[in-house]
């Protein structure tokens, strides 16, 4: 198997991503995190077709309100190794490498932040570390059970499946209502050409549309896991996302045993984009 490695150059001088990168190995393969300041752990999960990047306006604040920030790559993505082929991304293989990944990384009283793929995967390692997990954070996101995906969510599938490239940077854009060309080029920077975007192209192909699909009932398990979790969870969803509308948030937020709801106004499906500090206000609310 092909695995390609993003040239350290396309990473120097993005706007507000001034941070050292952190690596480890897994199977061969060399992962990255970001890990900044000290205090607790908020440990922060991206997902498609975004990298550690996202999470970069929050970094700042969180940092100086006395928290420690992690926030790996996942395979695939960010300055993480890629594998070329994309039947090597499943679900599973997610999960058990930043497992790997993150057993390498000292961390005790986590706030685990998730959104995107990020839930799936995130919620699902939090589950199977409850030893590590203070509290959790659950931003535009779902567990996919191979049930209706709603209208949003098949729009994007529709689309993203049938691409034989992606536009990252411009799909981030877009989903933001436009950004600068400095940041689209930010979300760029892991993919020179279409060869390093298997991992992007796979995630959209990894959602079950049927409850015998892969994934879909590990996924299931991960939501009965979280119904019987009684720590602190904050749901906090962004008011104009179309995949994941604010009402898949305020049944996120009834189900669980301490669960508590609000709505970030003013923001899209990245609302770590575009409203950070509201972000960075719903971790800090612990």
């Amino acid at each position: 198997m092909d695995v390609f490695r993003t040239p350290d150059e396309r990473f120097e001088d993005l706007p507000g991503y001034p941070y050292e990168p952190n690596y480890v190995e897994v199977d061969g393969l060399r992962l990255h995190h970001l890990d900044e300041g000290s205090g607790s752990t908020v440990l922060c999960f991206h997902g498609e077709p975004s990298w550690s990047y996202l999470y970069r306006h929050m970094l700042e604040r969180l940092v100086g309100e006395g928290q420690r920030v992690v926030c790996p790559d996942l395979v695939g993505f960010g300055r993480s190794d890629k594998p070329t082929d994309q039947a090597w991304y499943t679900y599973d293989r997610h999960v058990e490498t930043v497992t790997a990944h993150l057993d390498q990384v000292e961390l005790d009283d986590v706030t685990v932040v998730v959104q995107d793929w990020g839930g799936p995967i995130g919620l699902r390692w939090a589950m199977e570390n409850p030893g590590l997990v203070a509290r959790i954070v659950i931003l535009n996101t779902g567990l996919f059970s191979g049930r209706d995906a709603g209208a949003g969510l098949r729009a994007w599938l529709d689309y993203a499946r049938a691409q034989t490239d992606l536009d990252v940077g411009n799909v981030v854009s877009l989903a933001c209502g436009g950004l600068p060309p400095s940041v689209v080029a930010g979300y760029d920077a892991p993919f020179p050409d279409v060869t390093y975007k298997a991992g992007p192209l796979s995630f959209p192909r990894l959602v079950p549309t049927s409850i015998d699909d892969p994934g879909a009932r590990e996924q299931m398990a991960v939501r009965d896991a979280l119904d019987a979790w009684d720590g602190p969870v904050t749901v906090a969803f962004a008011d104009g996302d179309p995949i994941f509308p604010a009402a898949v948030g305020e049944s996120w937020a009834r189900r669980l045993r301490q669960g508590s709801f609000r709505t970030v106004e003013g923001a899209g499906h990245f609302l770590q984009e575009m409203r950070p500090d509201a972000v960075a206000d719903a971790i800090l609310t612990f």
